[in-house]
Protein backbone atom coordinates (compact mmCIF):
# COMPACT_ATOMS: atom_id res chain seq x y z
CA UNK A 1 0.00 0.00 0.00
CA UNK A 2 1.09 3.75 0.01
CA UNK A 3 1.89 6.54 2.16
CA UNK A 4 -1.32 6.92 4.35
CA UNK A 5 -3.87 9.38 3.62
CA UNK A 6 -3.71 12.52 6.36
CA UNK A 7 -5.34 14.77 4.62
CA UNK A 8 -9.54 15.14 6.27
CA UNK A 9 -10.35 16.62 2.77
CA UNK A 10 -8.89 13.93 0.33
CA UNK A 11 -11.75 13.32 -2.74
CA UNK A 12 -12.07 9.52 -1.57
CA UNK A 13 -12.40 10.78 2.07
CA UNK A 14 -15.00 13.43 0.93
CA UNK A 15 -16.80 10.80 -0.97
CA UNK A 16 -16.89 8.53 2.09
CA UNK A 17 -18.22 11.08 4.63
CA UNK A 18 -21.13 11.85 2.15
CA UNK A 19 -22.27 8.27 2.43
CA UNK A 20 -23.66 8.80 6.09
CA UNK A 21 -26.43 10.72 4.13
CA UNK A 22 -29.18 8.29 3.01
CA UNK A 23 -29.76 10.05 -0.09
CA UNK A 24 -26.34 9.73 -0.86
CA UNK A 25 -26.45 5.71 -0.02
CA UNK A 26 -29.73 5.31 -2.09
CA UNK A 27 -27.94 7.25 -5.35
CA UNK A 28 -24.62 5.89 -5.20
CA UNK A 29 -26.00 1.94 -3.82
CA UNK A 30 -22.94 2.59 -1.38
CA UNK A 31 -22.76 2.07 2.40
CA UNK A 32 -20.39 2.28 5.47
CA UNK A 33 -19.68 -0.75 7.48
CA UNK A 34 -17.18 0.45 10.14
CA UNK A 35 -17.03 -2.85 12.19
CA UNK A 36 -14.33 -5.52 12.02
CA UNK A 37 -17.03 -8.41 12.42
CA UNK A 38 -19.22 -6.62 10.29
CA UNK A 39 -17.15 -6.38 7.55
CA UNK A 40 -15.80 -10.19 8.05
CA UNK A 41 -19.27 -11.19 7.83
CA UNK A 42 -20.12 -8.49 4.52
CA UNK A 43 -16.84 -10.29 3.10
CA UNK A 44 -17.97 -13.98 3.97
CA UNK A 45 -21.02 -13.06 1.96
CA UNK A 46 -19.44 -12.20 -0.68
CA UNK A 47 -20.47 -8.44 -0.89
CA UNK A 48 -18.41 -6.44 -2.89
CA UNK A 49 -16.15 -3.98 -1.21
CA UNK A 50 -15.42 -0.94 -3.03
CA UNK A 51 -12.88 0.73 -0.97
CA UNK A 52 -10.98 -0.10 2.66
CA UNK A 53 -9.75 2.26 5.10
CA UNK A 54 -7.14 1.35 7.49
CA UNK A 55 -5.06 2.71 9.92
CA UNK A 56 -2.85 0.10 10.90
CA UNK A 57 -2.12 1.71 14.56
CA UNK A 58 -5.73 0.54 15.84
CA UNK A 59 -5.73 -3.01 14.01
CA UNK A 60 -6.03 -5.24 17.41
CA UNK A 61 -8.50 -7.69 17.89
CA UNK A 62 -8.78 -10.66 16.12
CA UNK A 63 -11.36 -9.76 13.83
CA UNK A 64 -10.11 -6.78 12.48
CA UNK A 65 -6.62 -8.15 12.30
CA UNK A 66 -8.54 -10.67 9.93
CA UNK A 67 -10.82 -8.36 8.31
CA UNK A 68 -7.26 -6.65 7.60
CA UNK A 69 -5.44 -9.66 6.04
CA UNK A 70 -8.49 -10.26 3.56
CA UNK A 71 -8.64 -6.82 2.10
CA UNK A 72 -4.77 -5.52 2.60
CA UNK A 73 -3.88 -6.05 -0.92
CA UNK A 74 -6.28 -5.22 -2.45
CA UNK A 75 -6.03 -2.37 -4.63
CA UNK A 76 -8.84 -0.34 -3.20
CA UNK A 77 -7.67 -0.65 0.08
CA UNK A 78 -5.91 2.85 1.44
CA UNK A 79 -4.09 3.09 4.59
CA UNK A 80 -5.30 6.29 5.95
CA UNK A 81 -4.24 7.95 9.26
CA UNK A 82 -6.43 7.88 12.70
CA UNK A 83 -7.71 11.10 12.49
CA UNK A 84 -9.28 9.95 8.82
CA UNK A 85 -10.30 6.63 10.25
CA UNK A 86 -12.52 8.67 12.55
CA UNK A 87 -13.70 11.27 10.25
CA UNK A 88 -14.98 8.23 7.63
CA UNK A 89 -16.58 6.08 10.67
CA UNK A 90 -20.06 6.19 10.98
CA UNK A 91 -19.53 6.09 14.97
CA UNK A 92 -16.79 5.89 17.00
CA UNK A 93 -15.35 2.49 16.53
CA UNK A 94 -11.29 1.92 16.94
CA UNK A 95 -11.26 -1.59 15.02
CA UNK A 96 -8.78 0.52 12.63
CA UNK A 97 -11.09 -0.49 9.65
CA UNK A 98 -13.68 1.02 8.04
CA UNK A 99 -15.31 -0.55 4.39
CA UNK A 100 -17.11 0.81 1.78
CA UNK A 101 -19.57 -1.95 0.21
CA UNK A 102 -21.49 -2.14 -2.13
CA UNK A 103 -25.53 -1.89 -0.99
CA UNK A 104 -26.67 -5.89 -2.00
CA UNK A 105 -29.57 -5.37 -4.77
CA UNK A 106 -32.36 -7.57 -3.73
CA UNK A 107 -36.25 -7.58 -4.51
CA UNK A 108 -39.54 -9.43 -3.87
CA UNK A 109 -39.21 -10.99 -7.36
CA UNK A 110 -35.34 -11.91 -5.92
CA UNK A 111 -36.68 -13.77 -3.45
CA UNK A 112 -37.72 -17.34 -3.79
CA UNK A 113 -39.28 -18.90 -0.31
CA UNK A 114 -38.87 -22.28 0.75
CA UNK A 115 -42.16 -24.54 1.56
CA UNK A 116 -42.03 -23.74 5.33
CA UNK A 117 -40.63 -20.31 4.53
CA UNK A 118 -40.52 -17.56 7.97
CA UNK A 119 -40.35 -14.26 6.82
CA UNK A 120 -40.26 -11.30 8.99
CA UNK A 121 -42.12 -8.41 7.84
CA UNK A 122 -41.58 -5.16 9.45
CA UNK A 123 -43.52 -1.99 8.22
CA UNK A 124 -42.68 1.68 8.62
CA UNK A 125 -39.29 1.06 11.04
CA UNK A 126 -37.64 4.50 11.61
CA UNK A 127 -35.17 3.74 13.93
CA UNK A 128 -31.72 2.21 12.55
CA UNK A 129 -31.22 0.07 15.57
CA UNK A 130 -34.20 -1.65 16.16
CA UNK A 131 -34.00 -2.73 12.40
CA UNK A 132 -30.81 -4.29 13.30
CA UNK A 133 -31.77 -6.03 16.52
CA UNK A 134 -34.55 -7.59 14.09
CA UNK A 135 -32.19 -8.96 11.76
CA UNK A 136 -30.29 -10.16 14.47
CA UNK A 137 -32.73 -12.05 16.12
CA UNK A 138 -34.55 -13.45 12.19
CA UNK A 139 -31.11 -14.58 11.67
CA UNK A 140 -31.00 -16.28 15.03
CA UNK A 141 -34.10 -18.48 14.28
CA UNK A 142 -33.00 -19.41 10.76
CA UNK A 143 -35.70 -17.23 9.34
CA UNK A 144 -35.43 -16.57 5.12
CA UNK A 145 -35.90 -13.12 4.43
CA UNK A 146 -36.34 -9.60 6.17
CA UNK A 147 -39.38 -6.96 4.19
CA UNK A 148 -39.11 -3.62 5.63
CA UNK A 149 -42.18 -2.55 3.75
CA UNK A 150 -43.24 1.48 3.84
CA UNK A 151 -39.47 1.80 5.66
CA UNK A 152 -38.85 5.24 6.80
CA UNK A 153 -34.73 4.21 7.34
CA UNK A 154 -32.72 2.56 4.93
CA UNK A 155 -32.15 -0.64 5.58
CA UNK A 156 -28.07 -0.24 4.78
CA UNK A 157 -27.69 2.60 7.21
CA UNK A 158 -24.49 2.03 8.70
CA UNK A 159 -26.27 1.97 12.42
CA UNK A 160 -28.73 -0.70 11.11
CA UNK A 161 -25.59 -2.93 10.09
CA UNK A 162 -23.78 -2.06 13.32
CA UNK A 163 -27.05 -3.42 15.28
CA UNK A 164 -27.18 -6.30 13.26
CA UNK A 165 -23.85 -7.30 14.03
CA UNK A 166 -23.16 -8.28 9.91
CA UNK A 167 -26.32 -10.38 10.27
CA UNK A 168 -27.86 -8.09 7.46
CA UNK A 169 -25.46 -9.88 5.06
CA UNK A 170 -26.60 -13.37 6.15
CA UNK A 171 -30.31 -13.01 4.96
CA UNK A 172 -32.21 -11.06 2.18
CA UNK A 173 -33.34 -7.82 3.05
CA UNK A 174 -36.50 -6.01 0.55
CA UNK A 175 -38.00 -2.89 0.48
CA UNK A 176 -40.80 -3.01 -0.80
CA UNK A 177 -44.50 -1.14 0.19
CA UNK A 178 -47.02 -2.95 2.23
CA UNK A 179 -49.39 -3.86 -0.32
CA UNK A 180 -46.68 -5.46 -2.30
CA UNK A 181 -45.58 -6.93 0.81
CA UNK A 182 -49.10 -7.92 1.41
CA UNK A 183 -49.66 -9.08 -2.23
CA UNK A 184 -46.72 -11.03 -2.59
CA UNK A 185 -47.32 -12.80 0.43
CA UNK A 186 -50.39 -14.22 -0.46
CA UNK A 187 -49.35 -15.34 -4.22
CA UNK A 188 -47.02 -17.67 -2.63
CA UNK A 189 -49.52 -18.37 0.32
CA UNK A 190 -47.42 -17.50 3.01
CA UNK A 191 -49.63 -16.64 6.33
CA UNK A 192 -49.16 -13.41 7.17
CA UNK A 193 -49.51 -13.59 11.68
CA UNK A 194 -49.31 -9.53 12.56
CA UNK A 195 -48.78 -8.52 16.12
CA UNK A 196 -51.85 -6.35 17.34
CA UNK A 197 -51.80 -5.03 20.93
CA UNK A 198 -55.80 -5.51 21.30
CA UNK A 199 -56.07 -8.90 19.34
CA UNK A 200 -58.19 -11.31 21.22
CA UNK A 201 -56.02 -13.78 20.22
CA UNK A 202 -52.31 -14.13 21.93
CA UNK A 203 -49.27 -15.53 20.54
CA UNK A 204 -49.05 -18.27 21.95
CA UNK A 205 -52.71 -19.48 20.99
CA UNK A 206 -51.50 -18.98 17.26
CA UNK A 207 -49.93 -21.64 15.08
CA UNK A 208 -46.86 -20.61 13.91
CA UNK A 209 -46.31 -23.99 11.54
CA UNK A 210 -46.08 -23.65 7.92
CA UNK A 211 -45.15 -21.19 5.56
CA UNK A 212 -45.46 -17.92 7.67
CA UNK A 213 -44.41 -14.57 8.22
CA UNK A 214 -44.39 -13.17 11.12
CA UNK A 215 -45.73 -8.97 10.67
CA UNK A 216 -45.00 -6.01 13.13
CA UNK A 217 -45.41 -2.17 12.74
CA UNK A 218 -43.75 0.54 15.04
CA UNK A 219 -44.36 1.56 18.54
CA UNK A 220 -45.96 4.77 18.03
CA UNK A 221 -48.23 3.81 14.72
CA UNK A 222 -48.88 -0.28 14.97
CA UNK A 223 -49.85 -1.81 11.35
CA UNK A 224 -51.67 0.37 9.08
CA UNK A 225 -54.89 -0.77 7.70
CA UNK A 226 -53.23 -2.78 5.19
CA UNK A 227 -52.79 -5.30 7.40
CA UNK A 228 -56.01 -5.01 9.27
CA UNK A 229 -58.07 -7.69 6.68
CA UNK A 230 -59.28 -11.06 7.52
CA UNK A 231 -56.57 -12.51 5.46
CA UNK A 232 -53.94 -11.56 8.21
CA UNK A 233 -54.02 -13.27 11.43
CA UNK A 234 -53.59 -11.09 14.44
CA UNK A 235 -52.26 -12.15 17.70
CA UNK A 236 -51.40 -9.85 20.89
CA UNK A 237 -48.16 -10.25 23.09
CA UNK A 238 -49.97 -10.52 26.89
CA UNK A 239 -48.79 -7.40 28.86
CA UNK A 240 -49.08 -7.77 32.41
CA UNK A 241 -47.29 -4.13 34.05
CA UNK A 242 -48.55 -0.65 32.83
CA UNK A 243 -46.76 -0.64 29.34
CA UNK A 244 -49.09 -2.03 27.06
CA UNK A 245 -46.38 -3.00 23.71
CA UNK A 246 -43.18 -3.75 23.45
CA UNK A 247 -40.20 -2.44 21.70
CA UNK A 248 -40.54 -3.70 18.62
CA UNK A 249 -36.80 -5.91 18.26
CA UNK A 250 -38.46 -7.58 21.54
CA UNK A 251 -41.99 -7.99 20.25
CA UNK A 252 -40.32 -9.65 17.32
CA UNK A 253 -37.66 -12.42 19.38
CA UNK A 254 -40.82 -13.09 21.06
CA UNK A 255 -42.89 -14.14 18.13
CA UNK A 256 -40.01 -15.21 16.48
CA UNK A 257 -38.59 -18.04 18.87
CA UNK A 258 -42.77 -19.00 19.46
CA UNK A 259 -42.29 -20.11 15.64
CA UNK A 260 -38.87 -21.74 15.81
CA UNK A 261 -40.20 -23.33 19.03
CA UNK A 262 -43.26 -24.93 17.72
CA UNK A 263 -41.75 -25.80 14.18
CA UNK A 264 -38.98 -27.70 16.45
CA UNK A 265 -41.84 -29.23 18.31
CA UNK A 266 -43.83 -30.00 15.14
CA UNK A 267 -41.18 -31.79 13.36
CA UNK A 268 -39.52 -33.88 16.11
CA UNK A 269 -39.86 -37.35 15.61
CA UNK A 270 -41.80 -39.83 17.77
CA UNK A 271 -39.94 -42.27 20.12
Amino acid sequence: MTEPITSLTNPRVKAAVRLRDRRERETTGLTIVDGAREIVRALDAGVRVETAFIADELVRSPEAIEAVDRLRHRPTTIPVSAAVLAKVAFGDRSDGIVAIVAIPATSLADLPPPDQALIVVIEGIEKPGNLGAVLRTADAVGAHAVIAADARTDPFNPNAIRASIGTIFALPVVQASSQETLDWLAERRIRPVAAVVDAAATFTDADLTGPLAIVLGTEAAGLSDIWRTDAVTAVSIPMHGIADSLNVSTAAAVLLFEAARQRIVTHKPAH
